[in-house]
C-alpha cells in the first residue's frame, strides 16, 4: 500500500446551524480543499458520511457537494454507518488512496438536526438500534447507554463522581475549543444535581445533539503539492463489527467491536497502547468513554473508573483524553463527527489547539462507534 496522508482537516463550529447541511458540508470541504495545495479537479473521489438527511428531506448529497465544488464530474458515495459514519468514510478514503485507485479524496460528514425537537430527533437516532427489538419496544440509546452502565457499575463498584469527572473534564477541554458546542465549564456540584436521565446517567453524562460539518483531503504522499499545514500520515484503519443488539450479546462489560479494531489498528500500525499520546473516543456517554479507554487496551478491566477522577485523562494528564471535550461537550453532529476527531488530532500536531494543546505530541488514536457497537472504527495518526 501506498503511504497515505492527511493533508488537511476543517471543521465549522459544532451546534445549532442557520446553514443546510448541504450549504455548510460544500463550505468545510471548500476549505478543506484550498487548505490542502491541491486543485479541486485533483480529487479522485469523494465520500460523505450523513445519516440523518432525511430530517431535511435530502438524501443523496454527495452529488449536489461535488456540484458546489465545481466538480461534478467526480464520482460520490454517501456512507452510512450510524454514529461512526464520517470515521467509515475516511477508511474508504483511505483504502481507495492507499490501494492506487485514486491520488486524492475528500471526506465530508455532515449532519443537521436541531431543528427537530428532542423527542423527534431522539426517535429518529434510536433507529440506529435493533428497530423490531429495541427501538420499537421503547428503547433509546440514553436507554441503553444506561444498560451499559448499569452493568459496568455492578461489575466494579462505581461513584457517581467517576462518571461525573469524564463529564467536567470535557467539559473544560470544549471550553477552550471553538469548535465546540458547550463552550463552558462545569463543576462536580452541577453534575451531581442534574436530572437523572437513564438511571444511573444524568443530564451530564449524555452528549447534545448538534449540526456540524467536518471535512478531510487525502492524499498519496507522492500526490501531495505543499499543504498549508504538515500532514499527518495513517499508520492504521481499522473497522470492526459486532452484534447490534444488547440482549444477544454474551456480555454488556465492553464493546467487542472496539476492541476487534483497535487490535486490527494497532497490529497494522505495529504499535502498542503506550506509543499513543492521545486519544480522541467516543464519549456519546461518560460511560461509553470507560469503556472504549478499556476495549482499546489502555486500562485493564474495571480500571478506567478511576482514570478521570485520578487527572489521568485530562489535557495535561498521563494520558489525555478527548481534548476537543469529546462528543459530550465539543457534540455530536452525527455523520461528522469522526471526521471531528481527526479535525482535533490534525489541530494539535499542527500547533493549532492553543490553549488546549496537547504537548509534544507525535501519535494519536481516534477511535469512533455506531450505535451500541454494532459498528466500529480506530485509525492512528501520526506527525511524519
Amino acid at each position: 500500500m501506498r503511504e497515505t496522508w492527511v493533508v488537511a482537516a476543517t471543521s465549522n463550529r459544532f451546534g445549532r446551524s442557520t446553514e443546510s447541511a448541504r450549504e455548510s458540508a460544500t463550505r468545510v470541504a471548500r476549505e478543506a480543499i484550498e487548505q490542502s495545495g491541491l486543485d479541486p479537479k485533483a480529487i479522485g473521489q469523494t465520500f460523505v458520511a450523513n445519516c440523518l438527511g432525511f430530517a431535511e428531506h435530502q438524501a443523496h448529497v454527495g452529488p449536489l457537494i461535488n456540484n458546489g465544488l465545481g466538480i461534478p464530474d467526480v464520482p460520490s458515495v454517501t456512507v452510512e454507518s450510524a454514529c461512526s459514519s464520517s470515521s467509515a468514510a475516511l477508511h474508504e478514503a483511505f483504502v481507495h488512496v492507499a490501494g492506487g485507485f485514486v491520488d486524492a479524496a475528500l471526506v465530508v460528514g455532515v449532519e443537521r438536526v436541531m431543528q427537530m425537537d428532542s423527542l423527534k430527533a431522539t426517535s429518529y437516532f434510536a433507529d440506529a438500534a435493533d428497530y423490531p427489538f429495541e427501538t420499537r419496544n421503547g428503547a433509546t440509546f440514553p436507554g441503553l447507554y444506561a444498560t451499559l452502565a448499569a452493568a459496568y457499575a455492578a461489575k466494579y463498584p462505581t461513584r457517581p463522581e467517576m462518571f461525573g469527572a469524564v463529564a467536567v473534564k470535557n467539559h473544560a477541554n470544549a471550553a477552550r475549543n471553538p469548535h465546540a458546542h458547550f463552550q463552558k465549564e462545569i463543576s462536580m456540584e452541577t453534575y451531581l444535581s442534574s436530572p437523572m436521565i437513564a438511571s444511573p446517567l444524568r443530564l451530564y453524562d449524555c452528549c447534545p445533539f448538534s449540526d456540524g460539518a467536518a471535512a478531510l483531503v487525502i492524499a498519496a504522499k507522492e500526490a501531495s503539492p505543499r499543504p498549508r499545514h504538515e500532514p499527518l500520515v495513517v499508520r492504521a484503519s481499522a473497522r470492526a463489527g459486532a452484534v447490534t443488539a444488547l440482549q444477544d450479546r454474551p456480555t454488556l462489560l465492553g464493546l467487542p467491536s472496539t476492541r476487534v479494531a483497535a487490535e486490527k489498528a494497532f497490529r497494522q500500525a505495529r504499535l502498542e497502547p503506550r506509543a499513543i499520546d492521545f486519544l480522541e473516543v467516543h464519549d456519546c456517554f461518560t460511560i461509553a468513554e470507560m469503556l472504549a479507554l478499556e476495549d482499546l487496551g489502555f486500562f485493564p478491566p474495571g480500571g478506567a473508573k478511576d482514570a478521570a477522577l485520578e487527572g489521568v485523562t485530562q489535557r495535561d494528564g498521563k494520558l489525555p483524553v478527548n481534548p476537543s471535550g469529546g462528543l459530550k461537550a465539543k457534540g455530536h453532529p452525527v455523520g461528522a463527527t469522526g471526521a471531528g476527531q481527526v479535525v482535533e488530532i490534525f489541530e494539535q500536531m499542527n500547533g493549532l489547539a492553543g490553549t488546549r494543546g496537547v504537548p509534544h505530541a507525535e501519535t494519536a488514536l481516534a477511535h469512533n462507534v455506531g450505535a451500541t457497537g454494532g459498528s466500529c472504527s480506530v485509525h492512528i495518526l501520526s506527525r511524519r
